[in-house]
């Protein structure tokens, strides 16, 4: 029985969760997938804070990066990021709810672009985040 894309993406993030000890350290949550698509999320706690009491840049970077990760290798096709930017547009407080949701922009053969949005739960965008991703050999799981 041949799967859809949406439940190729499930199946893709059931085997990457079940293998993600960094995003669940962090106290992420993946609330989404789908093909070239994927929400995380995750609350800013004391452990998540800098030394201004805002949320750590490298947390928001951690969040937006599973989103992509979690968005490039929707298709069950091994993929690893290649090149990863961010622009910190305002900071995250203790106690919000941080979404990270990741896009496809571009597949073309091996590589592709991805764009991801990370806002509180007043809908501010926080930081905006770009993934270029390449896939290798492999899949995640048996198809």
């Amino acid at each position: 029985m041949d799967m859809t894309s949406k439940e190729r993406a499930e199946k893709s993030a059931q085997s990457m969760w079940a293998n993600d000890s960094a995003s669940k350290w962090f106290g992420m949550e993946l609330s989404s997938v789908d093909e070239g698509h994927a929400e995380a999320c995750l609350t800013v706690e004391t452990y998540h804070t800098n030394g201004l009491g805002t949320c750590h840049g490298g947390v928001i970077f951690a969040l937006a990066d599973s989103a992509f990760a979690f968005a490039c290798n929707s298709r069950n096709q091994a993929t690893v990021a290649q090149h990863n930017s961010i622009t910190y547009l305002a900071p995250g407080n203790l106690g919000d709810r941080l979404t990270a949701s990741a896009r496809e922009v571009s597949l073309k053969g091996r590589s592709g672009v991805y764009d991801v949005e990370v806002h509180n739960q007043n809908g501010e965008m926080i930081a905006r985040f770009t993934g270029l991703s390449r896939s290798v050999k492999g899949q995640l799981f048996d198809e």
